[in-house]
């Protein structure tokens, strides 16, 4: 309980909440949102606080209920697909690429080191070179950024890897340890995971 509000914090266990939004819902002419997804980790409940992150976003709401299939559930954990109802926020805060999220857990970031492999030439992977733009996966965010290979460095061969800087054009929701996936040249091209954050 965060005595200041009265209100119940999410996530006081091991592992805060966290859940990538997948779609949003408006209901009650825009007064209530609705997003939904699967719940990456944690637990929520009705009365919870969440905060919403990335994509230029940074909100906190209170979660008036959990819906999943259609019914109306107290409380929801890792692996469930559900829609987490919010009051008190603007109908577009919140979108596809965010994350809610147990406040103060985890931050937006446009900037970290990677470790990445390409794909084979076979499955479509072509060279990169630094200061190239790709496309980023992560969890339900598509982004665009820049990579830049170590000094020295000037291109990545498919089927080879690299420890890189890359800087994305809208802030994310990233943890150290994260794995994501990147497009070239609109063709899928490699994974990598965040080594280091700023």
């Amino acid at each position: 309980m965060d005595a200041s509000s009265g209100q119940s914090v999410v996530g006081t266990a091991e592992k805060p909440f966290l859940m990538p939004v997948e779609d949003v819902f408006r209901l009650r002419q825009g007064r209530v949102v609705m997003p939904t997804g699967r719940i990456e980790r944690g637990r929520v409940r009705k009365g919870d606080a969440v905060e919403i992150i990335g994509l230029g976003g940074s909100a906190t709401a209170l979660v008036e209920g959990i819906e999943q299939h259609g019914m109306s559930i107290a409380e929801a954990g890792a692996e469930m697909n559900v829609g987490v109802l919010l009051r008190g926020i603007a109908a577009d805060a919140v979108e596809r690429g965010q994350v809610l999220a147990a406040p103060g857990s985890v931050g937006a970031h446009t900037g970290f080191t990677a470790d990445i492999t390409l794909l084979s030439e076979e499955q479509g992977s072509a060279d990169v070179v630094s200061g190239e733009r790709l496309c980023f996966y992560t969890r339900t965010a598509v982004v665009w950024g820049t990579v830049t290979l170590p000094a020295g460095a000037e291109t990545v061969r498919p089927y080879h890897g690299a420890e890189v800087t890359v800087v994305l054009e809208e802030p994310v929701a990233l943890e150290e340890g994260q794995p994501f996936a990147f497009r070239h040249h609109g063709r899928a091209a490699g994974s990598g995971t965040v080594m280091r954050l700023p």
